[in-house]
């Protein structure tokens, strides 16, 4: 085994260095060396044992100088392979922290005590888009990006750029599971009331009947079919980085075919008839683009409008407001109390499997409880 020397220090203290064999270069075939230096004699034999050892095991991971950057880089290359452009998006927007704190170090240098301190940091004051800068993230944006960032480093070691991971026994945030804000029969009522008397009546009927924003605005006249009565949904419109995308619907079971009722038939109906006679007003500064969501030039509705327009509705109808996607819980949850199986729930909604939608849609309120309290009256009632 090399031995260890002691190097005198200018402050009177002494340091502890060994110089030893790591085999060879892969591609020259040149024999390497590498020499460590350490404060402490205990820590210097420790490291030397322990380089020996794995050089003899063919464990050893040989010096990299990359930085965090780059074997976030690299991760992202082979992770987002052929994934959606709205899930590579969010890997990207998950490493902006950890690049802000961490990416010009060098990945070796990288311990435990250093993410730790990302995770803290991240939530006092991490946050730097939606929101107020200088605040802290949500224990799920934490999580989230501590995730990426175990499986990033995960993936290094595999490759023999590192040796441990230092995200492995760094504690995660607790997460409290988001209560949704869902409407009851009456507050559905009341929105669609208002929404009758706006042009994109149809739409907002189709978004209370659990339809997601990205196929309601990604839907065409070419999958609406009145006689058959009949939508399908084939293509979604979604935000990523700012830019509208168009693309396949989310899942293989988000392609479905829905029928229609007679209300939303006829407002379909009037919503053609309206678009062609803006069309015709318009004359040439109209731009047909196919879409059943657009505005009074043909013009696609913007994602974010969309959004908001739905917000400002049900303030105009007097009921509570909530986020747009939460209209479509409201949907599944009322599907469920009326009697409808989850099965046909799941698939109306388009989701992989009837035990997710029980367990991330279908919510029940306080004054949901009363059925339960007639319920074991009758069971509990002493003739």
């Amino acid at each position: 085994m090399p031995k260890i020397r002691p190097v005198p220090q200018k402050d009177g203290t002494t340091h502890y260095r060994f110089t030893c064999d790591i085999g060879r270069d892969p591609d020259s075939g040149k024999r390497q060396q590498i020499t460590r230096t350490f404060r402490l004699l205990r820590e210097a034999k420790a490291e030397l044992a322990r380089i020996c050892h794995e050089t003899r095991t063919g464990a050893y991971v040989r010096p990299w100088d990359g930085t965090v950057n780059e074997l976030l880089d690299d991760y992202l290359r082979s992770a987002t392979f052929e994934r959606e452009a709205n899930t590579a998006a969010s890997y990207r927007h998950a490493f902006l922290p950890v690049r802000e704190r961490l990416g010009q170090r060098r990945a070796q240098s990288i311990t435990r005590k250093d993410i730790e301190g990302l995770r803290d940091w991240m939530l006092t004051s991490g946050r730097r888009r939606g929101g107020k800068p200088g605040t802290g993230l949500g224990a799920r944006s934490v999580r989230l990006t501590l995730g990426r960032l175990k499986a990033a480093f995960e993936q290094a070691c595999d490759d023999g750029k590192l040796h441990r991971n230092p995200c492995r026994g760094v504690k995660l945030p607790a997460q409290e599971k988001r209560e949704h804000a869902t409407w009851n029969e009456a507050e559905v009522r009341a929105f669609l009331k208002v929404a009758s008397e706006d042009r994109l009546h149809a739409c907002w009927r189709l978004s209370l009947y659990g339809m997601r924003r990205a196929e309601v605005c990604g839907l065409r006249w070419d999958d609406v079919d009145l006689e058959a009565r009949t939508v399908t949904v084939t293509t979604t419109r979604v935000l990523v980085d700012s830019e509208v995308i168009v693309k396949a619907p989310k899942s293989k079971r988000s392609g479905r075919t829905l029928p229609l009722d007679d209300t939303l038939v006829a407002a379909l109906k009037d919503l053609r008839k309206l678009q062609a006679a803006e069309r015709l007003a318009a004359g040439e500064a109209y731009k047909p683009s196919g879409y059943v969501a657009v505005d009074e030039l043909g013009a696609p509705a913007g994602l974010e409008w969309y959004s908001d327009e739905f917000g400002r509705l049900a303030t105009r109808g007097g009921v509570p407001k909530i986020r747009l996607h939460d209209g479509r819980h409201s949907c599944l949850s009322l599907l469920e109390k009326a009697g409808v199986p989850i099965s046909i729930v799941s698939a109306w909604a388009g989701h992989y499997d009837p035990s997710f939608t029980y367990s991330n849609y279908v919510h029940a309120g306080t004054p949901d409880l009363s059925a339960a309290a007639g319920a074991l009256a009758r069971i509990c009632k002493i003739d």
